[in-house]
């Protein structure tokens, strides 16, 4: 079969390359942090691992931090998916349990390791420079922590006076920091704060006294 050929074509082609591009960007963003682990790179070395222009580049992204913004959103949506897959259909506190468990998973190599690393530690910067659109990154992982809290208070585990938009907010916090967390706990007393004990803080301000 003859492939499509003529301005139709031509346009089609255009508009998939110009579509590509942004992957491109975050595939090579992603790529310096797996080998550095650090997120002080600069858009020229994006440009040039990716073997595009600088013009190319700013035609999708204005500043770093939108693009390293797009790269948190692209890898949260992957796993909050697949969080909510493993969560559905569970008791609240196993459900809970289990999403604590897979946002402590340890990496398993040393490339998803620096990632991981050089990700968490640029957070409270896109917290700062880009708030809204940061918080709408994380929507999806509140929706996903309020579900389990509302799944508790019907069950009756949960406390029915709960804020759950605020505990749900805490929760988050607690778990996506738990790369910084294991490596403050063990600078404090020695011991890496791990998934036993975040879940522990979390259950504690879900349960009756």
């Amino acid at each position: 079969m003859a492939k499509p050929s003529g301005p139709a074509a031509d346009g089609a082609t255009r508009t998939a390359d110009a579509d590509a591009r942004p992957k491109r960007f975050m595939k090579s963003a992603l790529e310096i942090l797996g080998e550095t682990g650090r997120t002080d790179f600069t858009v020229l070395e994006v440009v040039e691992r990716s073997k595009t222009s600088l013009r190319s580049f700013y035609q999708h992204f204005s500043t770093k931090d939108e693009l390293l913004l797009a790269l948190v959103d692209k890898i949260m949506s992957e796993s909050t998916r697949r969080w909510r897959e493993d969560t559905d259909g569970l008791p609240a506190p196993a459900a809970l349990r289990v999403f604590i468990d897979r946002v402590c998973t340890p990496p398993e190599t040393t490339t998803q390791d620096k990632v991981n690393r050089g990700l968490t530690n640029y957070n409270d910067r896109l917290a700062e420079t880009l708030p809204r659109e940061y918080a709408r990154v994380l929507a999806p992982v509140h929706e996903l922590i309020k579900d389990i809290i509302n799944r508790g208070i019907a069950e009756g585990v949960f406390r029915a006076d709960l804020n759950v938009d605020a505990r749900a907010a805490l929760i988050m916090q607690s778990s996506l920091g738990a790369i910084r967390l294991q490596v403050l706990g063990a600078e404090l007393s020695g011991v890496p704060v791990d998934a036993d004990d975040i879940y522990a803080y979390c259950l504690s301000g879900l349960t009756h006294a």
